[in-house]
C-alpha cells in the first residue's frame, strides 16, 4: 500500500499503471483499489472520492488512447 500525502492525479495514475493491481491511501479520499490499471469505485463513497476516481479513470483512458496512437 502505497501513501499519497495530497492528491496529486498524474502520480497516482503513474503508480496505478506500473502496478495494475493494488491499494493506495490518498489524504482526504480515504483508501483506494484499483485493479487491471483502473480504479475502482466502492458501492457507498462520499462524492468527493467517486469525481476524483472518475478523474483519475479518465487520465488512464487518456494516457493509453496516447500509447495506441503513437
Amino acid at each position: 500500500m502505497r501513501v499519497f500525502p495530497v492528491y496529486a492525479p498524474k502520480l497516482i495514475v503513474k503508480h496505478a499503471r506500473i502496478f495494475l493491481t493494488g491499494v493506495i491511501w490518498v489524504k482526504d479520499l480515504g483508501r483506494l483499489e484499483f485493479e487491471k490499471g483502473r480504479f475502482l469505485l466502492p458501492r457507498k463513497s462520499l462524492p468527493k472520492v467517486k469525481q476524483a476516481i472518475l478523474e483519475l479513470n479518465e487520465l488512464i483512458e487518456a494516457q493509453n488512447h496516447q500509447t495506441k496512437t503513437a
